[in-house]
């Protein structure tokens, strides 16, 4: 039974019944109703009980009438139900005014009315309640099955979570961030004795009972759902609906596009990045939306970041995922106060530019892919965009990262993290025609490819390590172990057979494109 005192005395016959004392206690939970046939009842008084009796038993004694209301009311008896016309024609004053001190309530039954019938009827009507309750909860759990199959992102999740199960609600982050609140308590409140041990626990807020709840993925806990008001004595079949709810969030939280533990200003922005970058708005809209949500990014210099994995379908999206929520938590980069969205092309990052250097911003990166150890073995691949000044370079910025993924394959010596201007020149070259570049070739290593094969590979290789470090002839030898001067005899004789002169840029230039077409080739 979960009654009140005030409900179980507006159900008919107990609604016949008067409450002559303890008005103050009528909201007192009735868990039991019980009849008093023995002289030590109150000892096997349970919490939550209404005593029934005819005064039998304390009809000839006050003091005994006295310490039983004392008895019930210290071990959590909800109410005593006195029938008169038996024993007592009233109940004596002096009972009435020690349960209204103890603010205990104290019922006057009539008398045409058996215990039994008293009994009945509240069994009646806590039956009737429990299956309104249970039916309300099947289809509230109906709701929620629906919702979870719904395909698609159609519809906030955190709003409609809440109303199907038709409580109001708040999630947190696990960095304790209040990202959704439509309860009646202040984040302040919400977040009283944070953090929080992950598991289910009742909690106190103001004067109610909340229900918190965390949002696991495996063994990772990504954030608390906590439902704000609840009944103290909440059916197990309810506190079901509660997890269900919990589960389905922490579901769509790992398998949705949306990061729901954005802020809600970044959540917004995020969604309309995501439009601008597919074409369905302009830089000029983005600029004024960011501008109205207090996002900065646009404003200031900045640089997009793209991020792939080679992971197939749902996994894919997990991982990317993964790497948005690193990025997220990376005490370096979690200052930036980065959008991230995630897109066909992959994860898309808008980073500000705020004085690192391309390899510094490289090297954090990095890190991110280090600490992430995905299970497929595989290293991710992301590419930077040169720094933009206007909001109106996102779109070149976001041409940039998606060219140089296209190709990745041609990356090389720049690893998994590569910047545009280390490909800008290839992707430049890259238009030239193949024969066009064969004949350059040749044509610049003329002197050269005559002499004997390993001959002209050694030379080769002394030349592009030669290049390759601006020139030092120091840096050069150590790269190819060997003694200083033999690198100088040897740049010496190839500026002999190439016919160049290794002081002029000009000549520096025709050999570094050479190479470069080389490894094109190579490629292709």
């Amino acid at each position: 039974m979960h009654l009140t005192v005030e409900e179980a005395l507006s159900i008919y016959p107990l609604s016949e019944a008067k409450l002559i004392a303890g008005a103050r206690g009528k909201h007192r939970i009735v868990k039991s109703i019980n009849v008093m046939d023995a002289p030590d009842i109150s000892d096997w008084i349970k919490e939550g009980e209404m005593l029934l009796t005819t005064a039998y038993l304390i009809k000839d004694s006050l003091e005994d009438a006295s310490a039983l209301l004392q008895t019930l009311n210290r071990r959590g008896s909800s109410a005593l139900g006195i029938k008169l016309g038996r024993f007592w024609d009233t109940v004596p004053e002096e009972l009435i005014a020690e349960a209204e001190t103890l603010n205990f309530p104290l019922i006057e039954l009539p008398f045409q009315f058996t215990f039994s019938d008293q009994m009945n009827g509240l069994f009646r009507a806590e039956l009737s309640r429990s299956t309104s309750m249970l039916q309300e909860i099947m289809e509230k759990q109906r709701k929620l099955m629906r919702f979870a199959l719904r395909s698609g992102r159609s519809g906030p999740l955190f709003e409609s979570v809440s109303e199907v199960i038709g409580y109001k609600l708040a999630v947190v982050s696990s960095r304790g961030d209040v990202v959704y609140n439509n309860s009646e308590y202040a984040s302040r409140q919400l977040l009283e004795g944070w953090p929080w041990q992950n598991r289910s626990q009742r909690f106190r807020i103001g004067d109610r009972t909340g229900l918190r709840l965390p949002l696991m993925q495996g063994e990772k806990c990504s954030g608390y759902l906590l439902y704000c008001q609840i009944d103290p004595l909440l059916l197990p079949v309810e506190e079901s609906l509660f997890i269900q709810g919990a589960e389905l969030i922490s579901f769509h939280i790992h398998s949705g596009y949306e990061d729901y533990f954005e802020l809600a200003e970044h959540r917004e922005f995020s969604g309309l990045l995501r439009r601008c970058l597919s074409g369905g708005l302009s830089c000029s809209e983005l600029s004024q939306a960011a501008l109205r949500l207090g996002v900065k990014l646009l404003h200031s210099p900045f640089q997009v970041l793209l991020t792939e994995t080679a992971a197939g379908g749902d996994e894919r999206q997990r991982e990317l995922l993964r790497l948005k929520e690193e990025y997220a938590e990376h005490p370096a980069l979690r200052e930036l106060n980065a959008i991230h969205v995630l897109m066909d092309e992959g994860l898309v990052s808008l980073f500000p530019a705020n004085g690192l250097s391309a390899g510094e911003f490289r090297e954090l990166i990095y890190e991110c892919f280090d600490n992430l150890k995905l299970d497929t073995g595989y290293y991710p691949r992301a590419a930077a965009s040169s720094v933009k000044v206007k909001p109106e370079g996102l779109k070149e910025a976001f041409a940039e990262v998606r060219e140089c993924m296209a190709m990745s394959q041609h990356w090389g010596a720049f690893g998994n993290v590569v910047h545009y201007r280390q490909l800008e020149l290839n992707l430049l070259l890259g238009q030239i025609p193949e024969e066009s570049m064969k004949k350059y070739i040749t044509g610049n290593l003329r002197g050269l490819l005559s002499r004997e094969p390993e001959y002209v590979r050694e030379m080769l290789h002394t030349l592009e390590v030669y290049l390759e470090n601006d020139g030092h002839v120091n840096e050069t030898a150590k790269k190819l172990f060997i003694h200083r001067n033999t690198a100088t005899y040897r740049i010496e004789k190839l500026s002999e057979l190439l016919d160049v002169d290794f002081k002029k840029i000009n000549d520096l230039m025709r050999l570094k494109l050479v190479f470069v077409f080389r490894k094109m080739l190579e490629r292709e």
